[in-house]
């Protein structure tokens, strides 16, 4: 009985360092430090005032466009990767299922509101879409199709990214009607419904034909 009891906290203990990581970690604000490192310049005071990628590359295309490319996609890359390399140590560690999708949905809650920027943050595009690609690929893989079509066409960053987000909703209950292990959607819609919590600015600037194309 004691056995058990030390392994249950065990578990519970070994769960929470992985709740706190994600949280931290996802709250990571790379764009920010990025365009400070390597350009000098603090885009929470610039352009949409956002740390995503497409933020740094509107301000930093001004000064640098070879830069502002390189920064950006820097930027998009460790933005998906600040969930994933938690999933992955906690998948080797041999967490359950449970506890990886609350850290998938504790890293976007990181990025979009970040104890290191007063808890403000990004929009959540990028870490959302790294971790569901980890945790469901065919479903995101769909989505970044969906996102890519509509970014070409559209050349609305925030539109092509929503569009992104519901298509991966959609297809998640299309392929996965009972999402494996813990039968529930709802950590995905927890996920979507952060990230268009931080798109009603740009929702409202969409509906009044306001917002900027990405040129």
């Amino acid at each position: 009985m004691k056995l058990k009891r030390f392994l249950g906290y065990e578990k519970m203990n070994i769960n929470l360092a992985f709740y706190l990581a994600a949280y931290l970690i996802g709250a990571i604000p790379f764009g920010l430090i990025l365009a400070k490192t390597f350009a000098n310049v603090d885009i929470t005071k610039e352009g949409s005032k956002a740390i995503g990628a497409t933020n740094v590359l509107r301000v930093l295309k001004q000064k640098d466009p070879a830069l502002a490319k390189k920064l950006s996609i820097a930027t998009l890359v460790l933005d998906a990767l600040k969930g994933v390399s938690v999933l992955a140590a906690a998948t080797l560690m041999g967490v359950s299922e449970e506890t990886k999708w609350a850290i998938a949905v504790l890293a976007v809650l990181g990025h979009c509101f970040s104890p290191y920027l007063k808890f403000e943050g990004g929009k959540g595009v990028a870490t959302g879409m790294g971790v569901l690609l980890y945790m469901l690929p065919i479903e995101t893989l769909i989505a970044l199709a969906a996102w890519f079509i509509a970014a070409k066409t559209l050349r609305i960053s925030s539109l092509s990214s929503l569009i992104g987000v519901l298509t991966l909703l959609t297809a998640s209950f299309i392929i996965h009607p009972d999402i494996p292990v813990i039968h529930t959607h709802a950590p995905i819609i927890i996920i979507a419904a952060i990230i268009f919590y931080k798109h009603i600015p740009n929702i409202v600037r969409l509906l009044k034909g306001e917002e900027k194309r990405v040129v």
